[in-house]
């Protein structure tokens, strides 16, 4: 799907989701033949002309500017996360961080040093390495104890919107797997704004699209959320259930790659259950590829 056509499919989904007491228009009742508010009503909201918004919409506008992005982003109400996608859409001449492109997008990541210094050092936190499109770059043996051993898999499917969708056990694993699933989507938006032109992601999400019903259905509503922090609630098949807040770490040099850590709260019973855990996963002999991942 080309920018413009993203683009046009992105505002037509957070128009769709408006009524207008939520923007404070009026409703003078009757059944709507759309869903959300009208093409006109956010073309006058955001002071652009309904012919232009339209065309917008029809992926037939592959450049509009900064203000009338900024003034969209405000008349559909986006959240911040919605609003630099908006950006990233529309070209990256308005804002956007260049992205990879061609061979560059397709070459192989090698993990930063500090990062799997870190991860040697976090020996009772769950941590891992998520480089480009949610691949898993590198991971201690805390994250093997607790979310499996990612070496056992072929380089190629250590991806964590891959495991979650299409390997059975990641259902059991994750209590709102749900919720888990759709944040993964979310974020795998937010990656083909930045990289329109990655193959490989392409590829990932039209395997996903293919394979998973439920990753269709929710790709088609257009989600867009940043992996930042959160809770996330496990059932694990060794110490049962965990609540565990997570965190994402970029460095401001290279947001390509995150590491990704799990923790339990002090003198809870799911830090007692991580302990427990831990203390009876052996550590694997080595717990990161060796070259680039």
């Amino acid at each position: 799907m080309s920018p413009a056509t993203s683009l046009g499919t992105f505002l037509r989904t957070r128009r769709s989701r408006l009524l207008p007491q939520d923007v404070a228009l009026p409703d003078y009742g009757g059944r709507r033949r759309v869903s959300g508010l009208r093409r006109e009503e956010i073309a006058q909201l955001a002071g652009v002309s309904v012919d232009y918004y339209t065309r917008m919409e029809q992926g037939r506008v592959p450049h509009p500017s900064a203000e009338v992005l900024d003034a969209l982003a405000r008349a559909l109400k986006l959240t911040a996360d919605e609003r630099r996608h908006l950006h990233h859409l529309a070209g990256p001449r308005h804002g956007a961080r260049p992205a990879a492109r061609g061979a560059s997008a397709q070459a192989p990541q090698e993990v930063r040093p500090m990062l799997r210094r870190l991860l040697d050092e976090l020996t009772d936190v769950p941590a891992l390495v998520m480089g480009r499109r949610m691949d898993v770059l590198a991971w201690n043996a805390a994250a093997v104890a607790l979310l499996g051993d990612y070496g056992a898999l072929d380089p190629a499917e250590r991806n964590i919107a891959r495991i979650t969708f299409l390997d059975p056990a990641s259902r059991v694993l994750f209590a709102d797997w749900h919720s888990c699933a759709r944040e993964n989507v979310a974020y795998l938006h937010l990656e083909a704004g930045r990289r329109p032109d990655d193959p490989q992601l392409a590829q990932l999400i039209g395997e996903l699209s293919m394979r998973s019903e439920e990753f269709r259905g929710w790709w088609a509503q257009h989600p867009v959320q940043d992996k930042t922090s959160g809770t996330k609630r496990f059932r694990h098949p060794v110490v049962g259930r965990l609540e565990l807040s997570y965190e994402t770490l970029r460095s401001a040099d290279d947001a390509e790659q995150a590491l990704v850590t799990y923790a339990a709260a002090p003198g809870t019973p799911s830090h007692d259950a991580l302990r427990m855990l831990l203390a009876w996963q052996a550590p694997p002999a080595t717990t990161t590829p060796t070259g680039p991942a």
